[in-house]
């Protein structure tokens, strides 16, 4: 069995048509999408319809949710860009995703945590700012019941990471898509630096354990960096172009 998993598109079109393109040279039997779809200053109405079409099982983000039910002045820029660009019907169906899935074969998908979309469930933030792979007991209080998983797939941190957590719990987060690190946040500019190539994972099943690759694709960054450029949105075009912002 094999299964690629992507997350964190955040409406970057360029990068989601290579991946998609790479995922069909690999022989997987399902892509499984752990959401934030579109909200950038990019092409989110044009994101929406490509994933729409393809109809995949989808977790809903934190972005997600936000651009439905959070007035104006609680969105970032990029969130308030993709309200404006999509449909009410568009974003209620973004709204209306699940909060995690149970595929086969005992994996669970979330975007954050099993319990909340705005957490990482692998990483967290120091009191001086840094942020590091999450403590074990963290981690474990994190996962809660979702440690007797066989595999949780989880994004939200934009960071490729494969851990094994308590009991044996393989945790996958595929990175992200289309947007290395999020421009909007305050914190970004002290983040570790990146890269901007668009990234996903393969989960693949050989002889009763599971195992995964971590795979990072160049695209054309510079359009997507363009694009931020046009719409106004610099810190976005560095974050595109470089994987850093500031």
């Amino acid at each position: 069995m094999r299964l690629a998993v992507i997350s964190d598109v955040h409406g970057n079109l360029r990068a989601l048509e290579a991946v998609l393109a790479d995922i069909g040279t690999r022989g997987v039997d399902l892509t499984v999408n752990l959401g934030d779809c579109v909200t950038s200053p990019l092409w989110p109405k044009e994101t929406f319809e490509a994933l729409q079409v393809l109809a995949l099982p989808t977790v809903r983000g934190n972005h997600d949710r936000w651009i439905e039910e959070l007035p104006d002045s609680d969105l970032s820029p990029a969130g308030l860009f993709a309200r404006a660009a999509l449909k009410s019907e568009q974003r209620r169906a973004l709204y209306s995703l699940p909060t995690h899935i149970d595929l086969a074969e005992g994996i669970l998908a979330v975007h954050g945590t099993p319990d909340d979309d705005s957490t990482c469930l692998l990483e967290e933030t120091l009191e001086d700012g840094r942020f590091v792979p999450a403590r074990r007991h963290v981690l474990k209080a994190r996962l809660g019941n979702a440690a007797t998983a066989r595999v949780v797939l989880c994004g939200h941190s934009h960071r490729q990471s494969i851990t094994l957590g308590p009991g044996g719990c393989l945790i996958l987060n595929p990175g992200s898509v289309g947007c290395p690190v999020f421009a909007d946040i305050s914190v970004a500019a002290n983040l570790e630096y990146r890269s901007p190539h668009a990234r996903y994972a393969v989960l693949t099943k050989r002889n009763g354990q599971w195992g995964a690759e971590l795979l990072a694709l160049e695209y054309d960054w510079a359009s997507a960096s363009a694009r931020a450029l046009d719409n106004g949105r610099p810190e976005w075009a560095m974050a595109l172009s470089s994987g850093i912002v500031g």
